[in-house]
């Protein structure tokens, strides 16, 4: 009897073991964007964890400076809230625009815009995301895959840093 017990208890931990990742990823410390790269590092202690493929908007080169421009901001941030319930696969947004950003945009009269995320795919995608990567889509945002999207999702806190360059 005790043999049984002891036999089902070790298929039950063995079963929900091999349901966590061989090796998880640890948390990351910060996140790095290189636009020209198009690629979206996660960093701990300085050194690089993991690289992802992104997309950014059609219009990828240069600084955000308005609402509606589709471009991608550069500078540092910080991300500040996840949305498990997003309009795409999940979303990490990113605290744009900080102070600098609304003086910039004040100046100029404009709005500086906003809900800049890191997110995954639309539901109603209508290309795999292998080919949807290979475009810029979004309105300024940084899409990753699905798949991408769930690791970054592990990885990253709300506070943790983001630096996205040129």
């Amino acid at each position: 009897m005790k043999s049984s017990v002891f036999r089902q208890f070790c298929t039950l931990f063995l079963f929900f073991s091999l349901l966590q990742p061989v090796l998880a990823l640890p948390q990351a410390d910060q996140v790095l964007v290189v636009k020209s790269e198009r690629t979206l590092y996660l960093k701990r202690e300085g050194k690089s964890l993991r690289a992802y493929r992104i997309a950014l908007g059609p219009v990828p080169w240069g600084h955000k400076r308005q609402a509606g421009d589709e471009r991608t901001p550069e500078g540092h941030y910080v991300l500040d809230f996840k949305n498990p319930d997003s309009r795409y696969y999940k979303s990490i947004r990113i605290s744009y625009p900080n102070l600098q950003d609304r003086f910039r945009a004040q100046s100029l009269g404009v709005s500086p815009g906003g809900n800049i995320m890191i997110h995954g795919q639309p539901p109603d995608a209508e290309w795999p995301p292998e080919v949807a990567q290979l475009f810029n889509w979004t309105d300024g945002c940084i899409a990753v895959s699905n798949e991408d999207m769930d690791e970054i999702w592990q990885a990253v806190s709300v506070g943790t840093p983001i630096e996205i360059r040129p």
